[in-house]
């Protein structure tokens, strides 16, 4: 009898043993669960401020232009992008990039863009006042004009215009139409855009009376 109790206590040790184990088991997939819930919610978040930081930037593909070296094994081409970004609120930049791959040149030409911003003075979606730029053979003429006129330009001047919020200006290229050449130009006359609030405080009037 001695040993047939003694068996008894040892199995009750072994199911109150299992049971605290299952219990323990149980804490720890329900732990588990719990994590890997904060974890997809954590990716979730990054991919949100990811998809807003993409979406700050409005980007537009000016030209993409493809070469071939003609090798002993054949043909090796490479690629070369010339992109425009803008926020829609006064910041335009540029970017060339060169790869072998078509997303990479495009990829290197926006980072280049991100880094080259400048501010374009724009006021009631128009800009301040008719402005000449020039590069090389290019020159590009831009004349302020009313609302509701839209945006009269064509291939690069009309994308920077778009990325910097203009919803209003009169535009015309003369000279050479190599697209490198009309963006650096458009830019330049960008840069040489006066900004209303240095002009007033320059000649001492008021904001309102220079440029309503």
């Amino acid at each position: 009898m001695a040993k047939t109790e003694d068996i008894i206590e040892e199995d009750g040790e072994v199911e109150v043993e299992s049971a605290v184990e299952e219990e323990a088991v149980g804490e720890i997939r329900s732990a588990g669960r719990e994590g890997r819930g904060e974890g997809r919610r954590r990716e979730r978040g990054r991919d949100r401020d990811r998809e807003h930081s993409e979406k700050e930037f409005i980007e537009k593909l000016v030209k993409l232009n493809r070469t071939a070296k003609v090798v002993k094994g054949g043909r090796r081409f490479s690629f070369s992008a010339l992109t425009v970004i803008g926020d829609r609120k006064g910041k335009v930049g540029y970017g060339f990039g060169k790869a072998n791959d078509v997303s990479e040149a495009i990829r290197k030409s926006i980072d280049k863009a991100k880094r080259n911003m400048i501010r374009l003075p724009v006021k009631n979606g128009t800009i301040p006042h008719e402005v000449t730029g020039l590069f090389k053979a290019s020159r590009v003429l831009l004349k302020p004009a009313c609302s509701g006129t839209g945006i009269i330009a064509g291939g690069a001047v009309r994308a920077i215009m778009e990325a910097g919020g203009v919803t209003d200006v009169l535009s015309k290229s003369i000279g050479s139409s190599s697209q490198y050449n009309v963006v650096k130009a458009t830019f330049d006359c960008i840069n040489k855009m006066m900004d209303a609030r240095t002009v007033s405080r320059n000649r001492g009037k008021p904001l309102n009376e220079l440029w309503g």
